[in-house]
């Protein structure tokens, strides 16, 4: 277990800030659109990152967490299509590519929402954080483009990926991690239609239980899970064990929160509901192996106040993990 971060290199300058804070590991983003992402351009990716002490643990497929409509490769949630054929071919196409390219795992979403949000709210000396309320959130009656789509119909879509990819990602040993629904909504009624059915502890333990591999996981957000809780200070604990212990965490988005369902505000890593340290402990006690990374931190005040609030949080996790090691 090990500090890392998914934060988007800008420049070669910011993989040497990575060092020099005491990172070893990330989840780096190969240069170009995805579509060009080969064995040979992965591969050189990975030597660059190597270059500066860093070891390339992910990268991104493009299944990222936008709405539908902005989506890389929309018609693999949309469903029946001949383009959802062709698109889910070229992700295993790429996952074939990272296995020659040496880089072990990929991180992804199966969204149509994206992530709601209610708005952002002053916190700690004047920051500002993403806040969450649905009785706020504006009831929208315009769908998205996927119209209404219920619990079954969302897991036909999944499923048909995963028979499909699944057994290409354990042909070439590469961790596929998928990050739950952000944040989990009212069920079944769903939002805009839709039916988040990986927005609850439920539903991802059905995800893990589709085509059972040890490339099958999660890209365990603890802060979205924590958000799917009534009290998460009190019961994250017993879900981090549950995924834990079968194995199924890939990676962990290390993320504290105020409040839980329906209602949230996230905040720095030191001042939520959560005892990170009880977290981090019982990520030890399940022999959890990889990285412990932020993905969301409050935006702080100054020219470079995104990689300050990281900075900060990677050095809070290292003490964590020091901490729980000794």
């Amino acid at each position: 277990m090990y500090v890392g971060t998914q934060l988007q290199a800008r420049t070669d300058d910011d993989y040497r800030v990575f060092a020099q804070l005491g990172l070893e590991h990330i989840c780096g983003y190969p240069p170009g659109p995805a579509e060009e992402w080969n064995a040979g351009l992965l591969k050189n990716y990975r030597e660059h990152v190597e270059s500066f002490g860093l070891t390339l643990d992910f990268i991104p497929l493009p299944l990222s967490s936008h709405e539908i409509s902005r989506a890389e490769n929309p018609h693999i949630m949309l469903g029946k299509s001949p383009e959802r054929d062709r698109e889910i071919e070229s992700i295993c196409n790429l996952i074939r590519a990272c296995g020659e390219a040496g880089i072990p795992a990929v991180k992804y979403n199966m969204t149509l929402l994206g992530v709601v949000t209610t708005d952002h709210v002053d916190w700690r000396g004047g920051s500002k954080t993403r806040y969450f309320n649905f009785d706020e959130t504006a009831q929208e009656p315009v769908q998205t483009i996927a119209g209404p789509v219920d619990a079954d119909t969302m897991w036909e879509r999944i499923d048909y990926f995963l028979e499909r990819v699944v057994p290409v990602a354990e042909e070439n040993r590469i961790r596929m991690a998928l990050h739950p629904h952000d944040p989990g909504m009212p069920r079944p009624g769903g939002f805009r239609g839709v039916d988040r059915v990986l927005g609850s502890v439920e539903g991802i333990k059905k995800f893990v239980s589709l085509h059972e591999s040890p490339y099958h996981g999660l890209n365990f957000c603890q802060g979205t899970v924590s958000e799917m809780l009534e009290k998460p200070g009190e019961e994250i604990y017993d879900v981090i064990r549950y995924f834990g212990e079968r194995k199924k965490i890939f990676n962990v988005h290390f993320r504290n929160i105020i409040g839980g369902f329906l209602n949230f505000t996230e905040t720095y890593i030191d001042d939520g509901d959560v005892d990170m340290h009880k977290a981090v402990q019982t990520y030890k006690e399940v022999g959890y192996p990889y990285m412990l990374m932020p993905d969301h931190v409050p935006e702080m005040s100054g020219e470079n106040s995104r990689l300050v609030g990281f900075a900060y949080t990677y050095g809070y996790i290292r003490a964590l993990i020091d901490g729980v090691s000794r």
